[in-house]
């Protein structure tokens, strides 16, 4: 929270100056990381970018034991971004490993600080900020839209989730989670019984003040991998639910068409 304010200041003064003119290298992007307090963060500029035009950004979390490069390289996450001419913003955790699991992280803090660091150098769009994560970095996702989600324009959640009881002081305008109901490495919860599909993002419909959710039906990407898609109007946002039959993994073209559905283009892949 003590963030909150500096990163809006930041991010305002810092977009402005620079959406003024012309983008300046740096000397950290791609596999070369920037440092930034004894830590971390890796970013990637999408395809064909003017230098000038504000960016909307994703800031992703990575999986367990893999680090900000990963998502780079991914043709389901960094691609995704490059194509969409979203700029892509990494970190890296210590140990490779997020802690997340009590309120006031300082995963959130560094996070913060390292949009902070990123307005230095880029032009953001701030009515664009998406934040995103993989397994354990998709919990780090949900913790920190727990508590400084108030400025992220949607929550793109893939195989993870906090406990359904967890305290969020915040929230994101959009909430977005996809997982596999066959995962036996993240399982994806259906309550106490055992019976209700759409139980995981029951903490975020309640948060948001959801009505009564709409069957989307199927959609996929690929011919083999379907979705089925549940959907909330809320009244302070949306939430999409997005389950499929497999397991634990980032499946093909699922982020692609949720920037895609964000950003008002035509849905496509990859």
């Amino acid at each position: 929270m003590r963030y909150m304010l500096a990163l809006a200041a930041t991010l305002f003064t810092a977009s402005a100056a620079i959406a003024m003119g012309p983008w300046k290298a740096v000397d950290c992007h791609l596999d070369q990381p920037c440092e930034l307090d004894g830590r971390s963060y890796h970013v990637m500029a999408p395809d064909g970018w003017d230098g000038e035009s504000p960016l909307p950004v994703l800031v992703h979390y990575h999986g367990w034991g893999r680090n900000g490069v990963h998502a780079q390289r991914s043709d389901r996450i960094g691609a995704s971004t490059r194509r969409r001419g979203v700029l892509l913003v990494t970190p890296n955790s210590v140990g490779r490993a997020w802690d997340y699991w009590q309120a006031d992280s300082d995963e959130v803090d560094f996070t913060n600080r390292v949009l902070e660091d990123v307005a230095q150098n880029y032009p953001i769009d701030l009515e664009k900020i998406y934040v995103s994560g993989y397994s354990l970095g998709s919990v780090m996702a949900w913790r920190y839209a727990c508590e400084s989600g108030d400025h992220v324009a949607a929550l793109l959640a893939i195989a993870g989730a906090l406990h359904e009881d967890s305290r969020c002081d915040q929230a994101p305008a959009e909430v977005r989670h996809v997982h596999g109901l066959t995962d036996t490495v993240m399982s994806y919860s259906k309550g106490p019984a055992g019976d209700d599909p759409t139980y995981a993002v029951g903490l975020w419909r309640a948060r948001l003040g959801c009505g009564a959710g709409q069957d989307g039906g199927d959609w996929h990407a690929r011919e083999f991998l379907t979705f089925h898609r549940n959907a909330w109007d809320c009244d302070a946002g949306k939430v999409v639910l997005d389950l499929h039959p497999g397991g634990h993994f980032v499946p093909h073209g699922w982020i692609g068409r949720q920037l895609d559905e964000l950003l008002g283009r035509t849905p496509s892949y990859p």
